[in-house]
Order: C-alpha cells, then structure tokens, then sequence
C-alpha cells in the first residue's frame, strides 16, 4: 500500500510528515493552463532511442545546485536557470525559508542568491544571483499540454547532495493530484498540484530542478517522491516522482519574477471527495458541499450535491485534484466542467475569477 508521498527536497504528502527538518552545519538532502508564445510542443517521439548524452550536455547548464541555510541548518535542492540576469526557478519548499542561498552552477562556481518571490500555495519560488556570469544558459520551455504518458523524459538535479546528476524513465501518469500537507496543523500551508508521474528516479535534492523531454526542453519542475516507510520510519522510494507541468511553472514564474503577488483561479465552491451514478455507471469527483454567492460556481450554475467529475476532459477524482487543476488555470480564463447532477451527466461552462486577498 502506498504510504505517503514526499516532496524530494523531504517534504511530505498525504498528511505525513511535514518537512525533514536540518540538523547541525552539514547539508542534508533536502529535499493548465497558460503558455507563453515562446513554448513549443513537447517533443514525444524521436525516429531512433534519444541521446541522453547529448541532451544531458545541452541542459546541464540550466541546471543549477541550491544550499539554503536556515537558523536550524542547511537542505538542498535544484533550481533552473530562466533569464541571462540571474532568475532562476525552484520549488518554494527549497528557497523560501532561506536566510541565505548559495547557488552552484554545472561547472562548480557558487554564487549568492536572494529570494524575489514565493507562492506556497503551488510550491514555488523565484529567486535571483545577485551577481550573476555573463555566460548563464537560460532553459527552453515546452508547452506541457502537449506531453503524452510513455514519452521518455530526464530528471536533472542535486539528488542526496550529489550535483549534476542526471536519471531517465518516461512518463508514467498525467494529471496526477498531488497534495502535499506542510508544517502548520491547520493545513494553511497545503500545496495542490496536477502533476505530471514519471518513473526517472527522483529523490531528495532533486527538488525544484528540470524534467526534460528527448529535445531538452523543460516539461516540468521536480517536486514530489512516492515513498513507502520502512520499519525505521524512514521513507524510501519506489520509483514514482512528480513534476510541476510547465505550463504551471511558467504561469507563476511570470508573476513571481518581477516581484509581483500571485492571484490564482478559483471555482467558488466547497467540495468533498463523493461519487454518483447516471444509472449505468458510476463516477468519482468532487462533490460540492456549498456554493459561494456571487461567485463563479453561482454564476455558472453549480447547485449543492453536484459531483464534478471533470475540467476540459481532465479528470477530477475527487476535491484535491479539483484545486490542484485550478490552481493551474489561468484567471478569466473559460473551461468546460463535467458534473454529474440528478444521475444525468451534463456539462456546464464556467469563467474562473481571482480570489480577493
């Protein structure tokens, strides 16, 4: 049975544990959609096996080594590079509790580094070199709605402190709910995510670096490991690791990167995980307990005991993957949702606004 789900900088999902907290002055191992025009589809198939050799050559400069230093300790993670002037992408559960950053690049030169911006709610952050190299190699965005499960894909990173690592697989899932329960106990730090499965081996450090697809273009941001915990309580992997869709990164980076808050999407409902049948078959979604006045849900016409099933032929399983799909919308943006209502299947549309505050 699958045990809990972990951030691979060491946060966990599912309500485990919160973080791996630092100890002492030694590293430990820490740890849809807008696009923008310049993103390009993902590439998915290649006429011979990709050559990893060459793709790892070609991204590994974009990939950079993160040690973020607390007042209880230091963790580390991966970030990726996203302009020539020192911005660079990461997970916020590995920059943004630092009192201090030092970033490394592929070829072994450290840098400082300042947080610019965090949103916990999607776990990510911007931070930027304070005095960074004429020579950094921004990465290359895909548009991640364009991947398809069985793709083969490459995982860069700092995995267990060891830099410019690289791991293959494919990919094993898509829109995949990921959420993750942080530190406070009454769940205001939780992170939803609509992520993309991949079975390249992900641990620990690997957090806040590139997922890449056989062209070396960024399809996601490392996040998240399933583990099951051995009989030491200790976590282990089994093979399944989580990425933030590029499509989602890019969207929040945009914001995050000249300072800027972050507004997300919203539906406008309670929700809870529930099932319903149309007389023939039976659904899974999420199911909705009240509707807000005044808000999308009102003005779309969702009711109470509705069962959302669906977002633009997405499915929702329940009232996680629900949030973790919108959250990844874009505000104002229109979509399609699939609900079951009265044991008839039917299909609403719905504008998602901007949750004041």
């Amino acid at each position: 049975m699958l045990a809990g789900i972990l951030l691979s900088s060491g946060l966990t999902l599912g309500g485990v544990v919160a973080y791996d907290q630092p100890q002492g002055d030694e590293p430990v191992a820490a740890a849809q959609d807008s696009q923008t025009s310049e993103a390009r589809p993902a590439a998915t198939t290649t006429s011979e096996d990709p050559d990893w050799a060459a793709i790892s050559e070609q991204v590994s400069p974009s990939a950079v080594s993160i040690l973020s230093s607390t007042g209880s300790g230091t963790s580390q993670g991966t970030g990726v590079v996203l302009d020539e002037d020192g911005t660079i992408l990461t997970n916020d559960h590995v920059a943004g509790d630092a009192e201090s950053l030092q970033v490394t690049t592929s070829d072994g030169r450290d840098f400082a580094a300042s947080v610019v911006g965090t949103d916990p709610s999607t776990d990510l952050a911007v931070i930027r070199l304070e005095d960074p190299p004429e020579d950094l190699q921004p990465a290359t965005f895909a548009d991640s709605s364009t991947v398809v499960v069985g793709q083969p894909v490459m995982a860069l990173g700092t995995p267990l402190g060891l830099e410019n690592t690289v791991t293959t697989g494919i990919v094993s899932a898509l829109d995949r709910p990921v959420s993750a329960t942080g530190e406070e106990t009454d769940g205001s730090d939780t992170t939803y995510t609509s992520a993309i499965q991949t079975d390249a081996a992900i641990n620990p450090g690997n957090s806040g670096g590139p997922l890449v697809d056989a062209a070396g273009q960024v399809i996601g941001i490392n996040t998240a490991i399933a583990s099951i915990p051995n009989e030491s309580g200790q976590a282990g992997g089994i093979g399944l690791g989580f990425a933030i869709p590029a499509n989602t990164a890019m969207l929040i980076a945009e914001r995050l990167q000249d300072g800027g808050t972050v507004q997300h999407a919203f539906v406008g409902v309670t929700t809870t995980d529930g099932t319903a049948d149309d007389g023939g078959a039976g659904y899974r979604g999420a199911e909705v307990v009240a509707v807000e006045p005044g808000d999308p849900a009102a003005e779309a016409g969702l009711a109470e005991g509705d069962l959302i099933t669906g977002i633009d032929d997405t499915p929702v399983g329940g009232a996680g993957a629900l949030t973790g799909i919108v959250r990844g919308l874009e505000v104002g943006s229109t979509h399609t949702l699939e609900l079951v209502r009265d044991g008839k299947v039917q299909t609403l549309e719905i504008t998602l606004a901007a949750r004041e505050g």
